[in-house]
């Protein structure tokens, strides 16, 4: 977890050194742990360093191999040796196994300009200005886990792996982009991959570089999530050994340090993280500090995350912290909130009380693992399965299928699944579209054929369409930016194993029958790892909306709107009370925005940023 900023002038105009140091210093909540700047006539870097890793001790950005090409990233590069194997072949010079991170992408660089990407596992954003040829390269991981931002003023270009310090440019306008805003008040996430809530600010999208020289630019997809072939194994136990084998990879590629937490709920996915991080670290080390942290509900709702993650803490051996979150600040005091994000939240109550999560468990480590993931890659899509096998006349394949699911589940084949599919057609699960969005607002941006495009939106993959779909879904960029901003602010970094591209075609591919229906994929494989009645555990929501709950008792929060709001908004439509759970996560949207434009406009006139807390100022 870092941070950097770089700003060149493509015309060759000399630059501004204190503003280059004014927003390299904004960046001192994202990197604590050492502060660089390189600066030529016309272009500069800045780098702030936040060491998570054991080799990030070595880290010195910006960096450079030659003095004319340099480097600023926030960047993990995983499958080093391979990387190094091909970086070795084409050199005469070795590359040393314990290279940092920045080392080795500026190597990659220098091998293949800018087809490195191609080259590159990992998640990453960087910058590179090539001084030789004049021009600025950047790139974003496939799977958009780092955030990249830039804006063009003229012939500058100003790049940051945070939005607020691109907005310190003083060319940067503070303008509004009216359609990432009416997307957020209908899906609670931005749609466009590209945009942000700011005119003037573009983001990277994911698996995308860019190249600016004087003459032009250039941005194109590097990457696509392939389809590929469905996996069969001769034996069963082939399956569950190959996923342990790229599930220990793709934890080990992210542990590389000797302290770690596991964001553990009391489900299969995060505790086999948890199983899978201990084993590796008691191999590698004597003295590793491995814990869980687990979110729980003692007395606002039903909830039995501290029996289950207890169990598998005990079981593993592991300490583990529970943080009850029955009296945490909610959406019913919004008085009690003072908080500035840099972009709409649906709920700003709920992004504090994760921050003050953050902040308190990374008084014990730096570096943390999430098991989200699965839910998406091994979802029970049996329907399209089994029509692919007939369609291709597979009929041995489609008999294996039925009979296997038969033996390994003891239930009825399908039955679930096929009154799943049901109620489905019936359940209006993203609601009504809002009456109160601003009728001008709706027209301008054709939002009602927005809204009905994305519940008819399908998917290019024979018979994995929906978990297939899943992954390149706008909701995953607010997903990886909260961990992005709440880990910067506390000064650690959340990695998450499961979205590793080796283990994610993996699952993508393995047959949905059976190995998908309640995830028997994982279960199998952590048979004799965790406790038997963990992995037993049906897939278990909450059993109530702790919001909904606290709404029901104390009453949903009466908005003041903003004089801003009037352009998004029609006020005097939205319901006063909200009927279902559905209905108050769409209300919650509105006093998300109100919540930022008010902060957003107190910003403005006080005409500066704290930059010890990315803009968020807490009471």
């Amino acid at each position: 977890m870092s941070g950097f900023v770089a700003i060149v002038n493509l015309d060759g105009a000399p630059l501004d050194r204190r503003l280059l140091d004014r927003m390299t210093d904004y960046l001192a909540f994202r990197g604590p742990d050492a502060r660089r700047v390189h600066v030529t006539r016309d272009a500069g870097l800045g780098h702030t360093l936040l060491r998570v890793t054991d080799e990030s001790a070595l880290e010195r950005q910006p960096f450079t191999l030659d003095g004319r090409t340099w480097i600023v990233a926030d960047a993990r590069v995983d499958a080093r040796d391979d990387l190094i194997a091909s970086l070795t072949g084409r050199e005469s010079r070795t590359c040393a196994a314990d290279a940092t991170d920045v080392e080795l992408i500026a190597r990659a660089f220098e091998a293949w300009k800018d087809e490195c990407v191609t080259h590159l596992l990992g998640d990453f954003a960087f910058v590179v200005w090539d001084e030789a040829r004049r021009q600025l390269f950047c790139a974003r991981d496939h799977l958009g886990v780092k955030p990249l931002f830039y804006a063009r003023v003229g012939q500058t270009i100003v790049i940051s792996n945070t939005l607020d310090c691109v907005r310190l440019h003083p060319g940067v306008s503070n303008d509004l982009n009216d359609l990432a805003i009416a997307d957020f008040l209908l899906f609670g996430d931005n749609q466009e991959h590209d945009t942000t809530s700011f005119r003037d600010i573009r983001r990277l999208a994911p698996a995308h570089c860019m190249t600016w020289s004087i003459a032009a630019s250039h941005c194109r997809r590097y990457w696509t999530l392939p389809v590929d072939e469905p996996i069969h194994f001769k034996r069963a136990d082939d399956y569950t050994s190959c996923f342990t084998e790229l599930v220990q990879r793709a934890t080990r590629d992210r542990l590389r340090t000797g302290s770690a937490g596991v964001l553990m709920s009391g489900g299969i996915d995060s505790t086999t993280l948890a199983a899978v991080a201990r084993d590796l670290l008691r191999e590698r080390r004597q003295g590793f500090r491995l814990q869980a942290f687990t979110s729980v509900y003692d007395e606002l709702i039903p909830d039995s995350e501290r029996h289950y993650a207890g169990l598998a803490a005990a079981h593993l051996n592991i300490p583990i912290r529970f943080d009850v979150r029955d009296h945490e600040t909610s959406i019913t005091q919004p008085g009690e909130l003072s908080i500035r994000t840099a972009e709409p939240v649906e709920n700003p109550a709920a992004f504090a009380a994760g921050l003050r999560f953050s902040k308190d468990a990374a008084t014990r480590t730096r570096l943390f693992f999430y098991g989200e993931g699965p839910d998406n890659a091994l979802l029970y899509e049996w329907h399209p399965y089994l029509s692919n096998l007939l369609s291709g006349k597979r009929y041995g394949r489609l008999v294996r299928a039925l009979s296997y699911d038969l033996v390994m589940h003891p239930r009825v084949p399908l039955w679930t699944s096929i009154r799943q599919v049901a109620g489905r057609r019936t359940a209006q699960r993203d609601g009504e579209f809002p009456a109160w969005l601003s009728d001008r607002l709706a027209a301008r941006y054709r939002c009602r054929d927005r809204w009905e495009a994305r519940r008819r939106r399908a998917a290019s993959h024979p018979y994995r369409p929906r978990g297939y779909a899943a992954f390149s879904d706008a909701r995953w960029q607010s997903f990886f930016d909260y961990f992005d901003i709440t880990g910067a602010l506390s000064h650690s970094e959340t990695r998450h194993p499961f979205f590793d591209l080796r283990l994610l075609r993996y699952m993508l591919a393995v047959p949905a029958m059976p190995w998908c229906r309640r995830k028997l994929l994982i279960r199998r494989s952590m048979q004799g790892v965790l406790p038997r009645d963990v992995i037993r555990r049906k897939k278990t929501p909450l059993a109530a909306s702790p919001d909904f709950t606290r709404v029901a008792r104390s009453g949903f929060p009466r908005l003041m709107p903003t004089p801003a709001l009037a352009s998004y908004v029609n006020v005097e439509k939205m319901p006063s009370v909200p009927a279902s759970e559905v209905e108050m996560r769409a209300l919650l949207r509105p006093l998300g925005l109100n919540y930022w434009l008010d902060r957003l406009s107190s910003a403005r006139s006080e005409d500066h940023f704290d930059n010890q807390t990315h803009g968020i100022v807490r009471g």
